[in-house]
């Protein structure tokens, strides 16, 4: 469960990458006339969220040695939790703030976009960060049950 969030906000990049266009207006305007010209960038964005998502699952193999990696991965993992979490909990609680029209930004603001990020992209990265914490506390106590 805890790698399907982080492949999803990756294959959304990757699809958009390759000039896909669905879900693009909940991006925000500013966003897509920034990558609009440069789709191709995410592609390799895509690719590393998805390998993010993806590599702590390695900390689920029983290890057949002693190794620094296991250690080094897991400090990366709950570094990008931390990251995951505080961005997409900050996000979220304030793009609701603008929706709900506690805070008014100046200028006014993309509706469609911030609804994307307020409901959608913010919160997935939000839930990714948090089942990555259980997936690395629950690897945690399985690693000492094995040893």
């Amino acid at each position: 469960m805890r790698a399907v969030a982080g492949v999803v906000h990756g294959a959304f990049s990757l699809y958009w990458g390759v000039g896909g266009s669905w879900l693009v207006d909940t991006l925000g305007e500013d966003l897509v006339e920034q990558w609009e010209d440069n789709a191709a960038v995410l592609l390799p964005v895509g690719a590393v969220k998805i390998h993010a998502a993806l590599l702590p699952l390695l900390l689920l193999r029983t290890p057949t040695q002693p190794s620094l990696w296991p250690r080094l991965l897991r400090a990366v993992s709950w570094a990008g939790a931390v990251l995951l979490i505080l961005w997409g909990g900050i996000n979220t609680v304030a793009g609701n703030l603008v929706l709900s029209g506690i805070v008014e930004p100046d200028g006014g603001y993309d509706h469609d976009g911030m609804v994307g990020h307020a409901w959608l992209w913010d919160p997935l990265f939000l839930i990714w960060g948090v089942t990555q914490v259980v997936g690395l506390l629950l690897s945690r106590r399985a690693s000492r049950v094995r040893n």
